[in-house]
């Protein structure tokens, strides 16, 4: 304080001057007291206004306040000292607050390109998010992905700041043009889905009517090969809603399972049907197979036919068994044959009764003959000769061979 009154005087006069580098002037007038006394209260008045500065200066280097509201104190306090009625070291306070002023306006600069980088970034990021939401709603099919994702670029919007109003409205609008242009496409898309899957429903449910018509069916090939291609008919077409596709699907499947269930039912009595042919055919053809044909070619000529009449009664066997059966069966058969052949030549000519069978025959055929003659019958009389023929060409041969 004793400091700052020797930058002031007061005069004979009570007029209290403050001295300056360019000389003294007056700042107020001092009647209630010494001089000392009017020096210290202006002095009072100058350490208010150091005060002042003081905490304009630690509100500028906190970097708490806002710098260009500490240049405009700065400068206010500045412009002051010109008039300002008090004493101090007016020159040494203008000093400081000029280097005070100088680094406000450094601090007003920094604050000034930091907002602008600020904004540029948060440009920047609203104009990517934009992008983005630009291209899923030109591209995106992952329709639940896409519109969680322009929810959360919505969520993310909202915490960037430091736009200015003109460009902040022009991304909104991009925005908000292709959040509607995604909604338009995702509606379109799923219109467009709910008309195939009715097409689809309909088309199944037709597939479903044909095979629940051919559930009851005893066609066993041709029914098993159309339902086959019902199947493929049905993976092939579109599916339809969740709701309906497991609805169509019970009914479907259902009616293929109980046409399969009963053909399995009924191949499996047939196959034990054949099994029981396949035991029956063999232990005939071991009957057969066991016949003495060289020691009695007649008898066991007898007995074959006996066995053969039984062979066809029994019916099918297993496909993979009757070939061989058959070829079996079919060797005794010639087997029987070549003995009865045998057997036949060795017989004399007067004692076979096949050629007495076979002359009675023609002699049979001759007096048909006589009767159509006799009728004058020419139709009668041409298949007569013809029969007689016959007989007579194969009664030659007959003889001839015996």
């Amino acid at each position: 304080m004793s400091d700052w009154t020797a930058f002031g005087r007061v005069d004979e006069d009570g007029n209290v001057y403050v001295k300056t580098a360019e000389g003294e002037r007056v700042v107020g007038s001092w009647q209630a007291g010494s001089p000392e006394e009017g020096l210290a209260h202006f002095a009072r008045r100058f350490a208010d206004l150091v005060t002042e500065v003081d905490l304009a200066e630690a509100r500028l280097n906190s970097g708490a306040a806002d710098p260009s509201g500490s240049l405009t104190t700065i400068r206010r306090l500045r412009a002051s000292l010109a008039d300002a009625h008090v004493v101090g070291d007016l020159d040494g306070l203008a000093a400081r607050l000029d280097r005070l002023a100088v680094l406000a306006e450094e601090k007003v600069g920094e604050a000034r390109a930091a907002r602008e980088t600020a904004r540029a970034e948060a440009v920047a990021r609203k104009t990517a998010l934009v992008e983005e939401a630009e291209k899923l709603a030109a591209e995106s099919t992952g329709w639940k992905v896409a519109g969680d994702r322009l929810k959360e670029i919505l969520e993310e919007w909202k915490t960037i700041r430091g736009v200015d109003k003109k460009t902040d409205g022009e991304l909104w609008k991009r925005f908000a043009a292709a959040r509607d242009a995604f909604t338009r496409r995702r509606g379109a898309h799923f219109a467009m889905l709910d008309a195939q899957r009715k097409q689809a429903q309909a088309l199944k449910e037709q597939l479903v009517v044909e095979a629940e018509s051919l559930a009851d069916s005893t066609d066993w090939a041709p029914t098993a090969a159309r339902l086959r291609e019902l199947m493929a008919q049905w993976k092939a077409a579109p599916r339809a809603s969740k709701e309906a596709e497991e609805r169509l699907w019970e009914r479907f499947r259902g009616a293929q399972d109980a046409f399969f269930s009963r053909r399995s039912e009924v191949f499996s009595a047939r196959d034990a049907e054949l099994r029981a042919n396949l035991e029956r055919k063999q232990a005939l053809l071991a009957e057969a197979e066991a016949l003495d044909v060289d020691g009695d070619p007649r008898g066991a000529q007898a007995k074959l036919r006996e066995i053969q009449g039984q062979w066809h009664e029994v019916g099918r066997v297993p496909r993979e068994a009757a070939a061989g059966l058959d070829r079996r069966l079919r060797a005794v058969e010639e087997k029987v044959r070549q003995a009865m052949d045998s057997a036949w030549r060795r017989t004399e000519p007067s004692a076979n009764p096949l050629l007495a069978q076979m002359r009675d025959q023609v002699a049979e055929a001759e007096q048909r003959l006589a009767r159509a003659r006799s009728a004058g019958d020419a139709r009668r009389i041409r298949e007569a000769e013809q029969a007689l023929e016959t007989k007579r060409r194969f009664l030659q041969l007959a003889e001839q061979a015996s």
